[in-house]
């Protein structure tokens, strides 16, 4: 993999230089950038060391996948992609075996607790959009986000290490950017690079943040924590080199780094197009763009439909396109990414024809040599704390996911809790900002305030325009998925504890029947991501072996700490105030 810095109109540098080392390597990343894009333009691939003595790289890019892990100045834990530079630390390579006294040293000193009327967990478009209505409603509203920049994963705000130079240079950019404006003139408390480890009930939520272990007790709860990238597993997917399409766009959208020097997209959806267009703007090779569905000029009711809607959407996507064309990127149409080659990282990428079952069909092979494999299949709901709460889920057919039950007003079956946006069930960036605000107003009319009526009117207009377009896409996009069918034998399931595919199917067969029962016997999904990648895959395969259908009983029970957490997180290093 070699990435390096890219210059783009429009776009200039901020941060000054800050020189630290990697394994004793001199390297210099900006002010303002991660951990992860810094090591990523300096051309190191490969950041973490497995049990097997594998070598693994940043692999989500939003700090679900825990791939990225690495010690800075001796401590470890620390994901690469959430982690600021910071002058003059010593980053290492984190192996399988970890210090404990290094790791049981104190990161957090200091527990406080915060009331508020509401608390918005998650700073995308549903989480921005519920705080601005309901603050501006009068209610007193806490937001906390996992990152340092409010925006999410969908407006991907660019990192303090650069600056437009001339206003923003699209719209999504934009329109981040004034939605953010709006929520920080307004008076919301904002705690930024904030994990939320626990919920103990609507009202008592555990939060760490810069050095701080919060218990937040709000009286309505809005979760906003969007969605994360359906893993695939196939040959190859856990090399350094391999990415989802997300963390490929973070690296280039917010950071300004490209991700190596020859780049295949794959998988199914707009996002890989859009990816695919914005690496080759940024003068990115991209050697092929492989798509599941078919061509989309075979449905184009779906593509009227969808500009009918949001014509301004299709124009952005006919762009995309007429650049690929123009470029002589091959656009690969009812393929699929069979299975990513390499020693130690990214070397080449295979992929083929697939029939109308989502099969590979024989003899069509194509072999790319690339350095980075971006692939994107989706998304997967961010429902860990709605399901710790205890509300109602069912499963959706359509994306084989879980999705929150809510009502009109985004309410769960718990009535202190809204849910708005991707992490109740996908709809994408317009369906979640217009649920956002009427979340917030809804939570705020709870509490006996006056949201604005136009408001929310206005959002369920945009919300039902959202959903029609959002059908529309998915029409257009509609493909098989490829599930765990690309896997071989010997193809990791889970990433995290190292377990097969024949691991799994051994332990299935040996009377495994539920996923517990397979977490228990092969140790899949006791890892650092909690199952997040490998627990869907485990679910289907009980579920073929069984018969019984996926629901929210087939999966993982969550419960505190939804993520990796430093113990002194939750013990009482020391009493302070909020």
């Amino acid at each position: 993999m070699s990435g390096r810095r890219v210059e783009t109109p429009g776009i200039a540098r901020a941060g000054e230089p800050v020189p630290f080392t990697f394994e004793g390597r001199s390297v210099e990343g900006l002010a303002g950038e991660s951990l992860a894009a810094a090591l990523t333009a300096a051309g190191i691939a490969d950041w973490r060391g497995t049990k097997a003595g594998e070598r693994r790289s940043q692999f989500c890019g939003m700090g679900v996948c825990q791939e990225c892990l690495v010690r800075v100045d001796g401590r470890p834990g620390k994901r690469a992609c959430l982690t600021s530079v910071t002058a003059g630390v010593d980053v290492r390579r984190q192996g399988y075996a970890v210090d404990l006294a290094a790791a049981a040293e104190p990161e957090v000193r200091v527990r406080a607790e915060l009331a508020s009327d509401i608390l918005v967990i998650g700073g995308g478009p549903a989480g921005l959009a519920a705080a601005e209505a309901a603050a501006s409603a009068g209610a007193e509203v806490v937001l906390v986000d996992e990152r340092a920049s409010l925006g999410g994963q969908y407006f991907k705000p660019l990192a303090g290490s650069h600056r437009f130079t001339g206003g923003a240079t699209d719209a999504q950019f934009r329109a981040g950017l004034e939605l953010v404006r709006r929520v920080e003139a307004l008076p919301v408390r904002i705690i930024r690079e904030a994990l939320v480890w626990g919920t103990f009930g609507a009202d008592v939520i555990g939060v760490v943040a810069r050095g701080m272990s919060w218990l937040i007790r709000p009286r309505r709860l809005v979760l906003a924590t969007g969605a994360y990238e359906r893993g695939v597993p196939l040959p190859g997917w856990t090399l350094p080199g391999a990415m989802t399409t997300g963390a490929c766009q973070t690296l280039l959208r917010a950071y300004r780094v490209a991700p190596g020097s020859r780049v295949l997209v794959a998988g199914n959806g707009p996002l890989n197009l859009q990816v695919a267009a914005e690496l080759l703007r940024a003068g990115v090779e991209v050697v092929a763009l492989v798509e599941t569905a078919p061509a989309p000029w075979r449905r184009l009711a779906a593509m009227l439909a969808m500009a009918r809607t949001a014509p301004d959407l299709v124009r952005n996507g006919l762009g995309d396109l007429w650049l690929l064309r123009r470029s002589s990127v091959p656009l690969l149409h009812a393929h699929q990414l069979v299975r990513i080659e390499g020693a130690g990282r990214v070397e080449a990428a295979v992929v083929a024809r697939i029939d109308e079952a989502g099969r590979p069909m024989p003899g069509s092979e194509r072999r790319y040599a690339v350095d980075t494999v971006a692939s994107g299949y989706g998304f997967l709901p961010q429902c860990e704390l709605s399901r710790a709460l205890g509300c109602d889920h069912d499963h959706d057919p359509g994306f084989d996911q879980l999705r929150v039950v809510r009502d009109a007003d985004c309410r769960s079956s718990v009535p202190e809790v809204f849910v708005a946006g991707d992490a109740g069930g996908l709809g994408g960036a317009r369906v979640a900002q217009a649920q956002g605000t009427i979340a917030g107003a809804r939570s705020a009319a709870d509490l006996g305030l006056a949201p604005d009526a136009a408001a929310i009117a206005a959002a369920r207009a945009a919300l039902a325009r959202g959903r029609r377009f959002q059908e529309a896409l998915w029409s257009l996009y509609a493909a098989p998925s490829p599930g765990h069918s690309l896997a071989t034998p010997e193809t990791l399931v889970c990433r995290c504890e190292e377990v097969s595919l024949a691991a799994l199917q051994a332990a299935i067969a040996g009377g495994a029947a539920s996923i517990g029962a397979l977490k228990r016997r092969t140790r899949a999904g006791m890892g650092r991501c909690q199952g997040r990648y490998c627990a869907p895959v485990m679910a289907a395969m009980v579920a073929e072996a069984t018969g019984r259908p996926v629901d929210e009983l087939a999966l993982m029970a969550p419960r505190p700490p939804i993520r990796p957490v430093p113990i002194s997180a939750i013990a009482n290093i020391e009493e302070g105030a909020g």
